[in-house]
C-alpha cells in the first residue's frame, strides 16, 4: 500500500504567533482590537478569562472561541502595533526575478514568500511565528544577499503563494535538480528507478502532486509530455487547470512515468503500446482508488491518473435530483422489471448515478448483479464483474451469464452495440430491472441510438421505461457570486416569457481566493426525464423521430436539460452561462 504523506492542518488555531499576540507582552493589543470595533469590551474581558485556563495567546483565544473569524482580521492590527507592513499574497503580482531570489526549499523550510526586491532590499512576506525571529531573518538576508524587510501575512496565504508561484512539489524537483546534473537525468535509464535516493525522491514529489489534487478536489491528474516541458494539470468540477509543476521536473519524466507503472503494477520497460492499470492510496484515513492510463506520444508516454473515492457514494439530493425528479427516481426504483437508460456524454456523471440508484436498491431480499469497464466504485452486497476485451470477457458475454446466476437487478455500464443491447431488453422483458447508459446528447436520442443498433421498435416500446439525459453543472461559488438581471439574451437563449423574468434576480461568478479565482465550487446534476407513456410508445412503434418524440414528451410535461438548469440558475445555484455552456446541443 502506497501512503501518501498526510497534510500538515490547516487550522489556524495554532499559527504560531503566541508569543506576539500575548496580551501580557503586549498589553495595548486588546485595546487596538477594542478601538477598531473588531471585538467588544465583553468579548475581551471573557477572552482573558478563558486565556488564564488555556495559557494560549489572546489571537488564538479570539478565534477559538468563534469571536474573530480568522487571521485576516487581527494580523493587520498586530503588524500596525509593531509598525510593519501587512500584505494580501492574493492581491500581489511577484515577478520571476523576484522568486528566483529565495530558492522554493528556503520557502518552504521557513514558511516565507518574497514579495518585492528594490534598492537591495528584499521585502519578505512572513507568518506570525518567524516574523520577529531573528535568526530567520539573518538567514534569509545571508542566503538571499539582501537585506531583509519583513512584512506579515497569514500562513496559509503564505503557503498558497508557494504552491501558486513555486509549484507543486518545486522543492522536491530543487533537490533533486542538486543532486543530479540535468545532462545525467536526461539519460537515466530505467533501473535507476530501484536507486533508493531517486525513488525516493520521485516518490516525494508524485506523493505531492496528488496530495494537492485530493486538495483541490481533482478529478483526474494530466501528465503531458512536450518537447521542452513536462506539463500537469488537475481537472476540476470538469475543466483542466495548470497544476503549475516546476519547470525542471521535464528531466524526470521518465522516472516519473515509470515510478507510477511501478504502483499500478505494469511494464515499465513497454514505451510502445498504451497501458491501463489501477492503484490504491490512503489520505486523511479515506481510501482513493486510482485508475492510470498511459498513451504513447512522441515526447515520452502521457499519463492520466483518475482519482475514485471508493468511499464516497452520492444522494440524490447531493447529486441534484429533488421534488419531481427524485419522486420519478423513486417510482422507476421501485419497478420489478423494465429498462432504465441514463444518456450523456462522457464526464456527464452517468456512471455516479447509476451507482446511487444500486445504493438505494442495494437491500437483503436484492441479488444485484453489474458488468463493468471498469469497475469504478466497490459496493459492498453487489457482485461486480470487470470487463477483459483481451480474453474475450466482453459485455454481452458476462450478460449471458448473469442471467443464469438469478439476479433481480442488473447494471449494465455502458451498451455499445447490438448484442449487448439485445441481451439487455430480453433481460428486462423476463422479469430482470436493468440499469445502463448510452451515449446520446439528449434523452429521445436514447431511442434512434438503439433502433441504430439494429433494436426493434417494439423490443423498445416494451421493456424501456425511461430515458433520463443528464449533464453536470458547476455550482456558482457562494462567496464571491454576484447578482445580476435577466438579460434579452438569457430571454432568447432559454425561451424565457419576459413578463415572467421581470423581477428575478440571477447571479453570475467572479472568482476568488476561495473557488481558487474559477467563480464555481462542486458539480450538480440536472436532468431530462423521458417517461414512456402510451403516446410515446405508439410513436416509438411507428419509428418517429427523436426530435418528434421529444416535442410530445414536452408537451406531456417533460424539462428539458436547458429548463432544468434555468431552475437552478433562478434558484441560485449555478450562472446561465454555465448551463448554456452544457446544454450548447439542446
Amino acid at each position: 500500500m502506497y501512503e501518501i504523506l498526510e497534510e500538515v492542518s490547516p487550522l489556524f488555531l495554532t499559527f504560531a504567533i503566541v508569543s506576539i499576540m500575548d496580551v501580557k507582552s503586549h498589553p495595548l493589543f486588546g485595546q487596538m482590537l477594542l478601538e477598531r470595533q473588531i471585538i467588544t469590551a465583553e468579548q475581551l474581558s471573557s477572552a482573558l478569562e478563558e486565556q488564564k485556563k488555556t495559557s494560549l495567546a489572546l489571537g488564538v483565544t479570539l478565534i477559538r472561541m468563534g469571536v474573530v473569524s480568522d487571521e485576516h482580521v487581527l494580523l493587520p492590527v498586530l503588524a500596525e502595533k509593531h509598525n510593519i507592513g501587512f500584505v494580501f499574497l492574493k492581491n500581489i503580482p511577484v515577478s520571476m526575478d523576484v522568486l528566483a531570489r529565495v530558492p522554493p526549499k528556503v520557502a518552504n523550510h521557513y514558511k516565507v514568500f518574497p514579495v518585492k526586491y528594490e534598492d537591495r532590499v528584499l521585502h519578505v512576506a512572513l507568518s506570525g511565528s518567524n516574523a520577529w525571529d531573528v535568526a530567520v531573518l539573518d538567514d534569509l538576508a545571508m542566503l538571499t544577499k539582501a537585506r531583509v524587510c519583513p512584512l506579515l501575512a497569514t500562513e496559509k496565504d503564505i503557503l498558497d503563494a508557494i504552491h501558486e508561484y513555486y509549484g507543486v512539489g518545486a522543492e522536491t524537483i530543487e533537490k533533486m535538480m542538486t543532486d543530479n546534473s540535468p545532462s545525467a537525468i536526461s539519460k537515466t535509464v530505467i533501473e535507476e528507478i530501484d536507486e533508493q535516493g531517486a525513488e525516493a525522491s520521485i516518490s516525494l514529489f508524485l506523493n505531492q502532486v496528488m496530495y494537492a489534487a485530493y486538495k483541490d478536489h481533482a478529478t483526474d491528474i494530466h501528465i503531458e509530455p512536450f518537447d521542452e516541458q513536462l506539463r500537469i494539470r488537475y481537472r476540476i468540477d470538469g475543466v483542466l487547470y495548470d497544476a503549475k509543476a516546476p519547470v525542471n521536473i521535464r528531466f524526470f519524466r521518465d522516472i516519473l512515468i515509470s515510478r507510477i507503472k511501478i504502483l499500478a503494477n505494469l511494464n515499465i520497460a513497454e514505451k510502445r503500446l498504451p497501458q491501463d492499470g489501477r492503484f490504491k492510496v490512503n489520505v486523511n484515513d479515506q481510501r482513493l482508488d486510482l485508475r492510470v492510463s498511459f498513451l504513447p506520444t512522441p515526447h515520452g508516454e502521457s499519463a492520466v491518473i483518475r482519482i475514485l473515492n471508493s468511499a464516497r457514494l452520492y444522494s440524490f439530493d447531493e447529486l441534484g435530483f429533488t421534488g419531481e425528479e427524485r419522486e420519478a427516481i423513486d417510482k422507476l426504483l421501485s419497478k420489478e422489471h423494465g429498462t432504465i437508460f441514463v444518456t450523456g456524454p462522457t464526464g456527464s456523471g452517468k456512471t455516479t448515478t447509476l451507482y446511487s440508484c444500486l445504493v438505494a436498491l442495494n437491500k437483503d431480499d436484492t441479488k444485484i448483479i453489474t458488468v463493468e469497464d471498469p469497475v469504478e466504485y466497490q459496493l459492498g452486497g453487489v457482485i461486480q464483474v470487470q470487463v477483459h476485451a483481451d480474453i474475450g470477457l466482453q459485455f454481452s458475454t458476462v450478460l449471458r451469464s448473469m442471467l443464469r446466476n438469478d439476479p433481480d437487478v442488473l447494471m449494465v455500464g455502458e451498451v455499445r452495440d447490438m448484442e449487448t443491447a439485445q441481451i439487455a431488453i430480453q433481460a428486462a422483458l423476463t422479469g430482470h430491472l436493468v440499469l445502463s447508459t448510452l451515449h446520446t446528447n439528449d434523452a429521445a436520442s436514447g431511442i434512434t441510438r438503439l433502433m441504430d443498433m439494429g433494436i426493434e421498435p417494439y423490443l423498445i416500446a416494451s421493456a424501456v421505461e425511461c430515458f433520463i439525459a443528464q449533464r453536470l453543472v458547476r455550482m456558482v461559488c457562494v462567496q464571491c457570486r454576484k447578482p445580476v438581471a435577466v438579460t434579452a439574451l438569457m430571454i432568447k437563449d432559454f425561451g424565457l416569457d419576459p413578463k415572467a423574468v421581470s423581477d428575478v434576480t440571477v447571479y453570475e461568478s467572479t472568482g476568488c481566493s476561495v473557488c481558487r479565482m474559477t467563480g464555481f465550487q462542486g458539480r450538480q446534476a440536472i436532468g431530462e426525464f423521458l417517461l414512456l407513456d402510451d403516446s410515446i410508445r405508439a410513436m416509438i412503434i411507428r419509428r418517429a423521430s427523436a426530435g418528434e418524440i421529444k416535442e410530445q414528451a414536452i408537451r406531456k410535461g417533460m424539462k428539458t436539460l436547458r429548463v432544468n438548469g434555468w431552475e437552478k440558475v433562478v434558484a441560485g445555484l449555478t450562472t446561465p452561462s454555465e448551463v448554456i455552456r452544457v446544454t450548447h446541443e439542446d
